[in-house]
């Protein structure tokens, strides 16, 4: 049995295992290039995908650790995709950190340790093991953030940053408190048998899961507790607000799934009410005040709060009148939503990171100005990424809303409906934004016209990350069928 429960998590053990070799290792490089720890870093990120690859096609469901820790094809797929995100994000960020004297044997090593968190954050079947996945993730990202020491912005958004997530985890553990008072158990499986059985006060059970909603909105950047998520985008350095933009919102959807279906869809009834509140407020905000910002790093924050909102519609549709037959679907149609809204995010920021150069970041939308003309792959790149996040065929993104917007629908349930229409009314509205980018690369005249000069492989990274959007949207089967597989056999345990 004691080799089971470490035969169960032998990726988490051998990315802690690197995450300390890595550490050490950098002691003795002299390199300011940080070439081997660089390479080593990402060599141990293609094994450990590799390793959750060939699980995730072996399909079977363990539960190891005295049923503390769930390995299921969902658990797999998420950390892959998790770690697809966080090797791409070192690979955009070597060049920017270099010239900030960032690239530091700590930035690996953080990124490794954050990765860590969200491996354990996905495969959790315990409240004590998914909040100790959330600190180990949570603590390493406020570091990432404050790396550049000198730096007034970056330290400010690393104090913002650190107070709210200490409040929003402080709501999450209190929720948890008041779950395991009530169902007497920290075993998601066990909770779900409670609250099935209905011999536990739905009082303090609907008061607890108020304060875990709320912690985990606050991780998902969903309004009203969004407010950190502007500041500390446009604040950190660009290669950390990356690093807070991609694998922890795969991590965010992970932990919302086994905290809320597999241990209270009992309480469905009761979350999805918050989650209505939750994407109606996030779309509306997100969409408006996106359109006032100039700096595109801001504007990506407000963008990011819309597509939660987007995201939790998707979760709302899973339980109609009590009945779970649309589950499947919905979950699968926001596991779809969360994975092709990181893989675009990756690019995006890839972007800024790589027309930035020392002295002088890209943030401002009116830096992109004639783009083309500089640029002629960069800009085509950009605009596929803000083609798909306005969600504009043929690219993923128009087939991930699709997606969500078909969960919805196929429910018949009126209030579905009106929410698909008015998240239909939301996307026009931000497609002003995203279009807006594409017009300054395109019609409007450069500020500056000195050439752009990028690393051969950020940029060969850049242009598979442009062409994998437009591929996934064109055929976006494969993705959905293994999503698809995944929240089934989620659900099934």
């Amino acid at each position: 049995m004691t080799a089971m429960n470490w035969l169960a998590v032998y990726p988490e053990i051998f990315l802690l295992v690197m995450a300390c070799v890595v550490a050490l290792a950098d002691l003795f490089v002299t390199d300011p290039k940080r070439t081997p720890t660089h390479v080593l870093t990402l060599l141990t990120l293609v094994a450990l995908a590799g390793m959750h690859w060939v699980s995730f096609n072996e399909g079977e469901t363990s539960y190891a650790m005295n049923r503390m820790v769930v390995t299921d094809p969902m658990g797999h797929l998420l950390a892959l995709f998790a770690t697809i995100a966080v090797a791409v994000t070192l690979v955009y960020a070597r060049p920017y950190a270099e010239s900030r004297e960032m690239l530091k044997g700590e930035l690996y090593t953080l990124s490794l340790f954050s990765l860590l968190g969200i491996s354990i954050m996905v495969s959790g079947n315990n409240l004590l093991t998914l909040y100790l996945g959330l600190e180990v993730m949570s603590l390493s990202l406020y570091s990432l953030v404050a790396l550049r020491r000198d730096h007034a912005q970056s330290t400010e958004a690393a104090m913002k940053y650190f107070v709210l997530g200490a409040l929003a985890s402080g709501f999450l553990l209190y929720g948890m408190s008041m779950m395991y008072g009530a169902t007497g158990s920290l075993d998601l499986g066990a909770i779900f048998d409670a609250i099935g059985k209905g011999d536990v006060n739905r009082q303090v059970l609907v008061f607890g899961l108020v304060f875990i909603v709320s912690g985990l909105a606050f991780k998902l950047g969903a309004v009203p507790f969004h407010m950190w998520l502007p500041d500390v985008y446009q604040g950190a350095p660009t290669a950390a607000t990356l690093m807070i933009a991609g694998a922890p919102k795969i991590a965010a959807f992970g932990m919302l799934i086994r905290l809320l279906v597999d241990g209270m869809l009992g309480l469905a009834v009761d979350w999805q009410q918050m989650f209505v509140v939750l994407a109606v407020c996030s779309l509306l905000v997100g969409n408006l005040a996106a359109i006032a910002q100039t700096n595109l790093k801001r504007m990506l924050a407000y963008s990011t709060i819309a597509q939660m909102g987007f995201l939790l519609l998707g979760l709302l549709a899973g339980v109609v009148n009590g009945n779970t037959l649309s589950a499947a679907n919905a979950y699968s149609s926001s596991m779809f939503y969360i994975i092709t809204y990181v893989l675009t995010t990756l690019g995006t920021f890839g972007l800024i990171m790589l027309m930035a150069r020392s002295g002088f970041e890209a943030e401002e939308i009116r830096d992109l100005s004639g783009l083309h003309r500089r640029s002629p792959v960069l800009a085509a790149v950009m605009g596929i990424f803000m083609f798909s996040l306005a969600g504009v065929p043929p690219m993923v993104g128009f087939y991930a809303k699709l997606a969500v917007l078909q969960a919805l629908v196929s429910t018949n349930d009126p209030l579905h409906l009106y929410l698909a229409i008015f998240a239909v009314v939301m996307s026009l509205i931000g497609a002003f934004y995203y279009l807006r980018v594409v017009k300054a690369m395109y019609f409007d005249e450069p500020h500056d016209t000195s050439p752009i000069v990028t690393p051969t492989g950020a940029r060969t990274v850049l242009s598979l990350n442009g062409a994998a959007i437009l591929l996934l949207g064109v055929l976006p089967g494969g993705l959905m069928a293994m999503c698809a597989q995944a929240i089934v056999k989620a659900l099934a345990t």
